[in-house]
């Protein structure tokens, strides 16, 4: 199954932003990166759901796969245009693992120790968010965030969680790293929400 998700404002440019002609590297938290490979990777998911797993990449990449074309906006002020990915699509694992009734948050984990945030009813109302092993048709590079990290393109790149290996699906908000380091809780680019 493939897909393309494309912004559909006209001008795809938030205020605020530069054209990026390639995708900038941002860092990890720590001074270095987290070791690890599809050999060792697993994704743990739980919390408020009725069935958690745990899965190894085997089992990951054994979901439906779809490819997507976002424009992705970091909060330093640079956006990058037309960036392809292929991934699976976060509906899937909504799907998987049956969220209670009770739970209104996702929390997003890495494995360098980063968190952050979304609304339960955001990730469902926009539908294109999504987890990417591939980046323009390639493995996703560890300084890029691989071997796996979240896609959201309709928020500040710090909500497109790096080196995931988690997500807790929770009743109550929890602020990550950087939202309680004075980031916007929620960080919407079109009404540039940077801070708090």
């Amino acid at each position: 199954m493939s897909s393309s998700t494309k912004s559909p404002r006209l001008n795809r440019l938030p205020q605020g932003q530069r054209k990026a002609s390639s995708w900038v590297a941002m860092p990890p938290i720590r001074w270095d990166y987290p070791e690890v490979s599809k050999d060792n990777w697993r994704l743990k998911v739980y919390g408020l759901v009725k069935n958690p797993v745990y899965l190894n990449w085997q089992e990951f990449t054994q979901l439906p796969q779809e490819d997507f074309t976002i424009d992705f906006h970091c909060v330093t002020r640079w956006s990058k245009l037309d960036q392809s990915f292929r991934g699976i699509h976060l509906k899937h694992i909504i799907e998987l693992v049956k969220p209670t009734p009770q739970a209104k948050y996702i929390i997003l984990e890495g494995d360098d120790g980063y968190t952050t945030n979304l609304s339960l009813e955001e990730v469902e109302k926009f539908g294109d968010c999504f987890i990417a092993i591939q980046m323009e048709g390639r493995d996703i590079e560890i300084k890029h965030g691989g071997p796996v990290r979240v896609i959201v393109p309709q928020l500040y790149g710090w909500k497109s969680a790096k080196f995931l290996c988690g997500i807790k699906f929770s009743a109550t908000d929890e602020p990550g790293y950087w939202e309680t380091r004075g980031y916007h809780n929620h960080g919407d680019p079109w009404s540039e929400e940077r801070y708090s």
